[in-house]
C-alpha cells in the first residue's frame, strides 16, 4: 500500500472527491458548507493516507445518509430529523472526519500506511456505529439510560435501545467488511488475517459507540460539551483502543 503523493493515489483520490461533491449536492447528503468541508477533508484523508481510506469514509457517509433518511417522516414528526431533508453540515463532517484525517496525516508523515489501516478503519467504524445507533434506535421506544439502566425517553443523550444496539453492531461490521474488501483489493498486509481484522474492528466500533452514549449521558446532558465534541471524543477513544489493543482477538 503506497499513499501520499503517489500518482495513482492522487488521480483516484481527486476523482473520488469530485464524485463526492456531485452526488452530495444532487442527493442532498450534505449542505453546501458540508460538501466543501467533506471535499477538503476527504482530499486530506486520501492524500495523507490512501484512496481506499477515502472510500471507507465515503462508505460511512453513504450508509449514514441511508439510515438518516430511513423512516424520515416519523423522525421529523418526533423532532429527531437532521436538517430539512436529512442533509448534514460542516460541523458534522468535522466531528466525524476530524480524527480519521489526523490519522491520515500521521500516516503521511510516517509513511506507515500498512499498520495504520486498522487504526483508521476503527475510527470510521466508531462513527458509523454511532450514526446507525442514533438514526435507527431513536424510533425504538424501549430506551434505557446507559448510566443507570433505567427507562428513559427516546432521543435522550445516553439512551440505548435493543434496535439501536443491533444497528450499532451492524454499522461497525459494515465498515470492517468494506475495509476488508478494499484491503484485499490492494493486497494490504493488515488483511493477512481477515477474520481477526473484521471481528476486531467491529468490536472496537461498537465499544466506541458505547463510549459516545456514556459521554452523552454524563457530559452532554449537563451542557458541558456539545454533540460534535462527544462524537469526536468517542471516535478518538476508539482510535486509542485500536492503537493499544488491536487485534482484540488473535488467532
Amino acid at each position: 500500500m503506497v499513499g501520499g503523493f503517489d500518482q495513482t493515489n492522487l488521480l483516484i483520490s481527486i476523482a473520488l472527491v469530485m464524485i463526492l461533491m456531485i452526488v452530495s449536492r444532487i442527493r442532498k447528503i450534505l449542505n453546501e458548507a458540508g460538501t466543501w468541508a467533506a471535499a477538503i477533508l476527504g482530499l486530506g484523508v486520501a492524500i495523507g493516507g490512501h484512496w481506499t481510506w477515502l472510500f471507507i469514509l465515503l462508505a460511512f457517509l453513504s450508509a449514514g445518509f441511508f439510515v438518516t433518511r430511513w423512516r424520515y417522516d416519523e423522525k421529523r414528526a418526533m423532532g429527531f430529523n437532521e436538517g430539512e431533508d436529512g442533509e448534514r453540515d460542516w460541523t458534522n463532517v468535522v466531528a466525524n472526519g476530524g480524527v480519521p484525517l489526523l490519522i491520515s496525516l500521521y500516516a503521511f508523515v510516517t509513511k506507515d500506511w500498512e499498520n495504520l489501516l486498522p487504526i483508521f478503519a476503527a475510527s470510521v467504524a466508531v462513527a458509523t456505529s454511532d450514526t446507525f445507533a442514533s438514526e435507527i434506535g431513536c424510533l425504538d421506544k424501549r430506551v434505557y439510560m446507559i448510566t443507570t439502566m433505567k427507562k428513559c425517553e427516546p432521543g435522550l443523550n445516553g439512551g440505548f435501545s435493543p434496535n439501536g444496539q443491533m444497528a450499532a453492531l451492524a454499522g461497525a461490521l459494515l465498515i470492517s467488511l468494506v475495509a476488508t474488501g478494499l484491503g484485499w483489493l490492494i493486497g494490504a498486509e493488515a488483511l493477512s488475517k481477515p477474520i481477526e481484522f473484521i471481528v476486531s474492528i467491529t468490536i472496537i466500533g461498537f465499544l466506541g459507540c458505547q463510549i459516545d452514549s456514556v459521554l452523552g449521558a454524563v457530559l452532554e446532558n449537563r451542557g458541558y460539551i456539545g454533540k460534535g465534541t462527544v462524537n469526536t471524543i468517542a471516535i478518538a477513544s476508539g482510535t486509542v483502543i485500536a492503537c493499544y489493543f488491536y487485534p482484540i482477538i488473535a488467532f
